[in-house]
């Protein structure tokens, strides 16, 4: 037998519907929101990754999808999807149409990791990118997006955590400082932080080691270091965010795993899912654009995990509706009923209702066990009686309920 490779995951018919759930609840938010869906390739030119998502990363420098085609070209598997809309940004010319542009994503992505609980070397995400816009409005907004998608799908006790690192200036004048910081703690480091101390000294903040979480603890703080107008623009954000409700918590020592984010990020962080709590991340990539050869042109936006979502949901007892069931299982009882139970349910899908009937042969007692365990609302019974009289019993299953209904009746 061959077996699915590791990190990978079988979605079976009785779970798809959670899945569907997930994925029209997030359709119906971002359309809320004035979103538009847009749909990269599943792979990419390893450049796109190199320059958007960053060289001094985990997801580049360990967790990608690389291989080099026929034709000798370096293509990746896509590990997230931001780094891919924004080449399609810049490749189709949305700068020239109208801004900002409000895109969204149900996408998959891959990342060569150790599997755990809620992360897989194959996941999906939902996805959203707001390109255009620099006013911190666009910031709260996108925020706002995220929580409602969270609170619609039954998720309603996480945390949203904040922070602003700034732009490239006062970003700058704080690496200085904090890498004095680090430096003088590097003993006590683990071998990766002393190799992002050289590279990139805010990822250090992000690292979960214990040594380097006690350091960290005691390291300066971003928000000390911001400008005038980024330090402006994290308030009207916070401002915003108090005025539609939306309880948060500023959390300085969020930097997240990508080198694009500038000024605004933020976290949902859940206590329901182990070690990995991150829910939702995202944050504002102001030159993200730029830096894949398109116009200096401002963006925002986040990702949610959706087989964390559904962990989540689990962990919580949140029962996910179930609208996939058949309304009608129609059970003949011969061969000639077989004929009138294949004319029934051909006209009741015509009329787009969902039905379905026996092929296995099967006996009356049996269709009825069947229909049970397909999740069938209503099960039509034909026999010689009804098929004489044209007259049909229809059974509701949660009730044990009888009636008798004409064909025009029942299609009615």
């Amino acid at each position: 037998m061959i077996n699915i490779p590791k990190g990978t995951k079988d979605v079976l018919p009785y779970d798809s519907y959670k899945w569907q759930f997930i994925e029209k609840t997030a359709r119906e938010v971002a359309k809320n929101f004035g979103a538009k869906e847009i749909r990269t390739p599943t792979f990419e030119h390893t450049e796109v990754f190199l320059r958007g998502v960053g060289q001094t990363t985990d997801i580049v420098n360990k967790e990608m999808y690389t291989f080099t085609d026929k034709g000798g070209r370096s293509i990746t598997l896509k590990p997230e999807g931001t780094a891919g809309v924004a080449r399609s940004f810049v490749e189709n010319g949305m700068h020239s149409g109208v801004l900002p542009a409000k895109l969204f994503y149900l996408t998959q992505c891959f990342r060569y990791e150790r599997p755990q609980a809620g992360r897989l070397r194959e996941f999906h995400q939902f996805g959203v990118e707001f390109l255009g816009a620099t006013n911190p409005n666009i910031d709260a907004e996108t925020i706002l997006l995220a929580k409602t998608f969270l609170d619609k799908v039954g998720i309603k006790n996480v945390t949203l955590y904040l922070n602003s690192i700034g732009c490239k200036e006062c970003r700058a004048k704080y690496k200085k400082v904090l890498s004095e910081y680090l430096r003088s703690n590097i003993d006590s480091m683990c071998e990766l932080c002393k190799d992002r101390l050289e590279k990139n000294p805010l990822r250090i903040l992000d690292c979960k080691n214990e040594n380097c979480k006690k350091i960290n603890e005691k390291a300066p703080v971003i928000l000390d270091y911001l400008c005038d107008d980024c330090k402006e623009h994290f308030e009207s954000v916070q401002n915003l965010l108090t005025l539609a409700g939306v309880e948060y918590k500023i959390n300085p020592y969020i930097v997240r795993g990508l080198d694009y984010y500038n000024k605004t990020v933020f976290e949902f962080v859940s206590n329901n899912i182990g070690a990995q709590g991150t829910v939702c991340g995202g944050g504002r990539y102001d030159g993200l654009i730029a830096e894949l050869g398109g116009s200096d042109v401002a963006g925002i936006g986040f990702a949610v995990g959706i087989e964390r979502i559904l962990m989540l949901l689990e962990n919580l007892n949140v029962e996910i509706p179930n609208d996939s069931q058949i309304e009608y299982y129609v059970a003949p009882m011969g061969e000639k009923e077989s004929e009138k139970a294949f004319e029934i349910v051909s006209m009741l899908r015509q009329k787009g209702i969902s039905a379905d009937l026996d092929h296995m042969n099967r006996g009356i007692k049996a269709q009825f066990k069947y229909a049970d365990k397909i999740g069938a609302k209503k099960v039509i019974v034909i026999g010689s009686d009804e098929l004489e009289k044209g007259i049909f019993k229809v059974k509701e299953m949660s009730t044990g309920s009888e009636e008798f209904l004409s064909i025009d009746e029942l299609v009615k």
